[in-house]
């Protein structure tokens, strides 16, 4: 095993073939981030003491070692202070990944000028031309180095993004998949064929693909975010508090990260007291579980799914009251629902009560025929986030009438539905002058 420290900090030379073993320890073993992290903090301290030239060397160093603990702003920094081709290569991807195009083409002339191989450089170019909506130039470099195809992931990862953008997404995915052939470790495409996946439902095969992007250096926020959001909608909350923690650990100061490491965290633990005073525990999941699971007389089923109450948490966010005074809806109906509520630890206003909020829910019926029209679009309408859709799809949310019903307590209640996914929806909604019930 190559010791990080002895390459990065006691070695002189820092060239394509250091990056080489650096790249391959770190894949081979987890724990060499940590000795890693220790080599740049080592050449920190060594940058405050050298002469200007040994000092280009060390940021050369420090800025490599810093790109492959996924700290890019701060390794642009060191890189930008370093001489050489392999300095100013991975300048420019850094500088193509923050969307800064003209300065990376600037780097990766740099890099060319300086002798860093010309196939790499033209097909990180060929990247940076792609993101700028420059196809025509994209695909001029791709032709120009065809002969690449035989061998390179890296050209039919070019390629197949070229493709996606393109709308050939079948066309893409052969290329993606002719990508990890060659190099069944290549980051990018593995990213590509796992985000597909996702887009598809198909999350097992997501999943896998992720994990795999996971363990090529550096790890990218957008991998773990994304693994992580999988892991909670499959109830894996300990694996995605692990992914949403490494992203805080590698970029502190995220608010996103922050805010689903928290969710996670979270559901973990997750109860819902059935007063101020009660120490009664339930778990989350029981306020999602279907009503109509349960043994109910014809006249009840009615009464409920006319009142728009589906699922044990509805029943804990209406009371008595609310219940009886609805047609057709009597005592007997009513024995029957607080049966099942109290076979699960539950009682009717429950949610209410936790909650501090008054009797502002409205059936249906009660509303105008100006607001039932309004309020009868889809969810879909709104264009939310994937996370945000799956949510409305998990709790039967599928219209807005539906979704405006709900308090923000309630919407919380429900597994994987973290502060994140509701800012996402009280902002879609205030768009059209609605409200959370209770906002």
């Amino acid at each position: 095993m190559v010791d990080l420290k002895v390459l990065m900090v006691e070695k002189e030379d820092c060239d394509a073939g250091t990056v080489q073993q650096l790249r391959s320890a770190l894949v081979a073993d987890r724990n060499q981030v940590k000795i890693l992290r220790d080599a740049a903090d080592t050449l920190k301290k060594r940058l405050t003491t050298v002469q200007p030239d040994a000092a280009k060397r060390l940021h050369l160093k420090l800025g490599i070692s810093l790109f492959f603990l996924g700290h890019g702003y701060e390794a642009m920094q060191h890189l930008a202070q370093a001489d050489g081709a392999l300095a100013a290569f991975y300048h420019g991807r850094l500088k193509a990944a923050s969307g800064k195009h003209e300065d990376a083409l600037d780097s990766f002339e740099k890099a060319e000028k300086s002798g860093y191989n010309l196939g790499q450089v033209n097909l990180q170019r060929a990247g940076v031309y792609r993101e700028m909506a420059k196809h025509d130039k994209s695909r001029e470099l791709l032709e120009k180095h065809k002969d690449l195809a035989s061998h390179s992931a890296e050209y039919h990862y070019q390629n197949g993004r070229l493709l996606l953008d393109q709308g050939l997404t079948l066309k893409a995915v052969e290329a993606f998949e002719t990508a990890v052939k060659h190099d069944p470790s290549h980051a990018g495409t593995l990213f590509q064929l796992a985000r597909l996946n996702d887009i598809a439902g198909n999350d097992e095969d997501a999943i896998v693909f992720y994990e795999r992007c996971r363990q090529q250096p550096p790890v990218q926020a957008g991998t773990l975010t994304n693994l992580g959001i999988l892991y909670e909608d499959q109830g894996r909350y300990e694996k995605a508090y692990e992914c949403f923690r490494q992203v805080q650990v590698s970029q502190p100061n995220d608010e996103k990260a922050r805010l689903l490491a928290r969710d996670a965290q979270a559901s973990l633990t997750m109860v819902l007291a059935a007063d101020g005073t009660a120490a009664s525990v339930v778990p989350s999941h029981i306020f999602e579980v279907s009503i109509f699971d349960f043994e109910l007389s014809v006249r009840a089923r009615n009464c409920l799914k006319r009142l728009n109450l589906k699922t044990l948490g509805d029943l804990t966010r209406v009371t008595e009251d609310q219940l009886l005074n609805n047609k057709n809806f009597g005592e007997t109906s009513l024995d029957e629902v607080k049966k099942i509520l109290d076979a699960k630890s539950l009682r009717l206003g429950q949610s209410l009560e936790a909650g501090g909020e008054g009797g502002s829910y409205r059936p249906p019926m009660e509303l105008t025929e100006a607001e039932q029209i309004k309020l009868a679009a889809p969810t879909s309408d709104l264009q939310l986030s994937v996370r945000a859709r799956k949510c409305m799809n998990r709790l039967a949310l599928g219209s807005i009438g539906e979704l405006v019903s709900k308090s923000a307590d309630e919407l919380l209640e429900a597994r994987n539905f973290g502060i994140t996914s509701l800012n996402e929806v009280r902002e879609k909604l205030r768009e059209r002058g609605l409200a959370l019930r209770g906002e």
